[in-house]
């Protein structure tokens, strides 16, 4: 059985303050995006599972990623026999987008499946929180208000379809204790969900990302990502999630890969969400 894991991006982000536990509350919308990795499982060749990564280079131990985490927890409450896994990366990492946490939910759906798990929806974003706090968002995989950690959900009523929309990732990877070293928590003046109601072109003025301020400061590539979007028509742009991708929505057709000839490109038009 093969799937496609796909990426999110944030249309805002407001870091909203530091919980007991070391974490933080934040605010965001989650919006799916149509940049995908492929996942495929099959039975085992051999009688043992063997896990094998194609595109982009991640490195590492393979039992540290997180679609093999995400297999072994499921073993702790589920009789799953081995498995042949591939999984052909195309998202990049480090990148904001939640690639990670795609991969290891589209894997949870797709043994739900393959072995008839019957494993309600809720039930599956369970098991995902205990990878990451935005890996259950990919389960239901539709646009969200996101409060506490990332993983509280509220359905929001929004769609992008038909904007032409441009990613662009430079050789920078963000990690998520950087991020947050450099941001003062706040609360945004109006919600996000009031926001996302209003045209997309008020959201350069309404609408920004917390993380933004700390790092175009520490990496002003990033920054300049973000002003030739601008530049070349984009009617909003920002940082998506903690980085180091940049998005841009344009009303028209623009081809930004010359833009950017050194540095990961995704552009297309967006069809309506997931």
């Amino acid at each position: 059985m093969i799937c496609f894991p796909n990426a999110k991006i944030n249309l805002g982000l407001y870091v909203v303050g530091k919980r007991p536990d070391g974490y933080h509350n934040i605010e965001t919308v989650f919006y799916p995006i149509p940049v995908k990795d492929a996942l495929e499982i099959v039975p085992s060749a051999t009688g043992n599972d063997h896990f094998m990564q194609t595109g982009i280079p991640i490195g590492g131990d393979p039992a540290s990623n997180l679609v093999m985490r995400l297999l072994a927890l499921l073993r702790t409450k589920q009789a799953i026999p081995p498995l042949d896994i591939h999984l052909l990366k195309q998202i990049p990492f480090g990148a904001g987008l939640g690639g990670g946490s795609s991969d290891a939910a589209f894997m949870l759906k797709l043994i739900n499946d393959f072995c008839s798990l019957g494993l309600s929806s809720g039930e599956m974003e369970e098991i995902a929180a205990k990878i990451g706090a935005d890996c259950p968002f990919f389960i239901q995989n539709r646009p969200v208000f996101a409060t506490g950690t990332g993983n509280i959900f509220t359905p929001v009523t929004i769609s992008l379809e038909g904007y032409y929309f441009g990613l662009v990732k430079p050789p920078i990877a963000v990690s998520t204790p950087e991020a947050y070293a450099g941001v003062t928590p706040r609360k945004p003046e109006r919600s996000l969900t009031e926001v996302i109601t209003c045209p997309v072109e008020t959201w350069r003025e309404e609408m920004t990302n917390d993380f933004e301020a700390h790092l175009f400061h520490k990496y002003p590539a990033i920054a300049a990502i973000k002003q030739q979007l601008y530049d070349n028509g984009a009617i909003y742009a920002s940082m998506s999630g903690s980085g180091s991708s940049v998005f841009g929505l344009f009303r028209e057709s623009v081809r930004i890969r010359p833009l950017f000839p050194d540095y990961y490109v995704w552009e297309g038009l967006l069809p309506a969400p997931f």
